[in-house]
């Protein structure tokens, strides 16, 4: 069993976290907003600590599940981050969606302290990390991720390294791509039934058995056709992956043009009043639209 620390506290982080707990591990949890860090430790055991140094002092890896990349290199940098407090030959894994950029400045910073650092994010949604079901794509030194990946497996399905520093972060940006336009439709989908008169939840079992099925349609339909968009992944933080996604193309020279789409598709969504929807919100705007 490891001494661990992990930061932030949101709808993945604090079950994660709670699953390390779980497995035995020794965990320190920091969150920005404290309440939330005395909350995860009256239900789980374990400590808190008061800045990412602190938590980080001691610990053999150190996880983050925080919100962007200012957030990340917050908790990482600075006399009160997280690097400061790390010794020499431990390992900081980040669960973060954020820029290959911050990923590349990471790594960096901490190989000067001789500390490795491995981009790690996750897909699979609050439900994931509840049932410890989680997704993880992985991206820096073969020797960091053979040692953190025993750690990490308190929480995945399935963890794999993809490739080298920052090939995690680009395997969630076609994550996400992929989902934009699976979400999309089956949006139009849904919205085509209810205006040619048909039951949606049949069509759904009848298409869901072919080459129109998927994760989204399984576990979303019918919360779709609800209208209930309470739960899962919220747009705002779609919409920050996905300007991610369209950055990184337009330095690589990826055509995304469905990917562009939907982005503003979600930007209707937010001036709908729909930030914090689920992404599969992408279905009331067409409903409100006509």
């Amino acid at each position: 069993m490891a001494k661990l620390a992990f930061l932030g506290m949101g709808v993945m982080g604090a079950p994660m976290a709670g699953h390390l707990q779980k497995a035995g591990h020794e965990v320190t949890v920091y969150n920005r907003t404290a309440a939330r860090a005395q909350d995860w430790v009256n239900a789980h055991g374990g400590a808190m600590a008061t800045t990412p140094r602190a938590a980080a002092t001691g610990a053999d890896f150190v996880m983050a599940c925080v919100g962007n990349d200012d957030d990340l290199r917050s908790v990482c940098l600075g006399d009160d981050g997280a690097f400061a407090g790390m010794g020499s030959g431990t390992v900081f894994v980040d669960h973060t969606t954020v820029s290959a950029k911050v990923t590349a400045e990471l790594y960096a910073a901490a190989d000067t302290k001789q500390v490795s650092f491995v981009d790690a994010p996750i897909s699979g949604g609050q439900a994931g990390a509840e049932n410890g079901q989680l997704s993880i794509m992985c991206g820096g030194d073969q020797g960091a991720y053979d040692r953190a990946e025993p750690i990490m497996q308190a929480y995945a399905k399935l963890c794999r390294r993809i490739g080298e520093s920052g090939a995690g972060q680009m395997t969630k940006m076609c994550n996400q791509i992929a989902i934009a336009g699976v979400v999309q439709g089956l949006s139009e989908a849904l919205h085509f039934a209810e205006k040619a008169g048909l039951d949606g939840r049949a069509v759904v079992e009848v298409i869901s058995q072919g080459a129109a099925g998927s994760w989204q349609m399984s576990n979303r339909y019918e919360t779709m056709l609800d209208d209930h968009f309470d739960h899962g992944f919220a747009t705002d933080w779609m919409r920050k992956d996905l300007g991610i996604c369209l950055e990184t193309a337009n330095e690589n020279g990826a055509s995304l043009p469905v990917t562009a789409l939907v982005d503003q598709f979600y930007k209707d969504v937010q001036k709908m009043g729909g930030g914090r929807w689920d992404t599969s919100s992408l279905f009331k705007r067409l409903r409100n639209i006509g």
